[in-house]
């Protein structure tokens, strides 16, 4: 009875490693969709909006309608910073806020155009040093774009890596406890159908 006794709460433990394991195992994979592939989508929207930014300062001297020029790059600049907020909750690495805060940074303060005279005026057409220090500055926040792009690939890949791990894990607790439901299965059979044999020999 002993033996039996161990070998469910053997199976009983079991139970609990695995739902353990299951939990880990879902919780990995929610952190590759929430923290990794939605904020890669985060990424490349950024970045499309990031190059509308860059021709519209780049094309200051087409025949254009600039008037409504700056609403367009603030409207381009409010949505991407609507973007970094949704990005700053998810689960950032301390790499990815450093490159995070660095592009934040140059959105509101290097990117933020007050007056489109500073790229353009008919008199003296293209501010070309102005043009190319705002496109200087669009670089350095491509940069950033590129490294946290980098980055999700890479923390992918180690999440990815600890779910394989964790499903190994948990398929040898699987075959763990078919081995234990066997033994259990054989020391019942025993206890249930020999022993009375058994004390039939002895009361002869």
């Amino acid at each position: 009875m002993a033996i039996i006794s161990v070998l469910l709460l053997l199976i009983y433990g079991k139970n609990l490693t695995e739902r353990q394991a299951f939990k880990s195992i879902s919780k990995t994979f929610t952190e590759v969709y929430q923290d990794r592939l939605v904020v890669e989508g985060y990424i490349f929207e950024i970045s499309d909006r990031l190059f509308s930014i860059q021709k519209l300062i780049d094309h200051c001297n087409l025949d254009y309608d600039y008037t409504r020029v700056i609403n367009e790059i603030q409207g381009h600049e409010e949505g991407i910073m609507e973007l970094i907020v949704d990005f700053e909750q998810t689960n950032l690495t301390v790499e990815e806020s450093d490159y995070l805060m660095d592009f934040k940074r140059i959105i509101e303060n290097d990117l933020n155009i007050k007056n489109y005279d500073l790229l353009y005026t008919d008199s003296s057409g293209v501010n070309e040093k102005q043009v190319k220090l705002y496109d200087k500055k669009i670089a350095l926040a491509k940069q950033d774009l590129e490294n946290l792009s980098k980055i999700q690939m890479s923390e992918g890949e180690k999440l990815i890596s600890k779910a394989k791990v964790q499903i190994n894990r948990s398929q040898i607790w699987a075959q763990f406890e078919v081995a234990l439901l066997i033994i259990l299965i054989i020391v019942i059979y025993i206890f249930l159908f020999k022993r009375p044999s058994t004390n039939q020999e002895t009361f002869s």
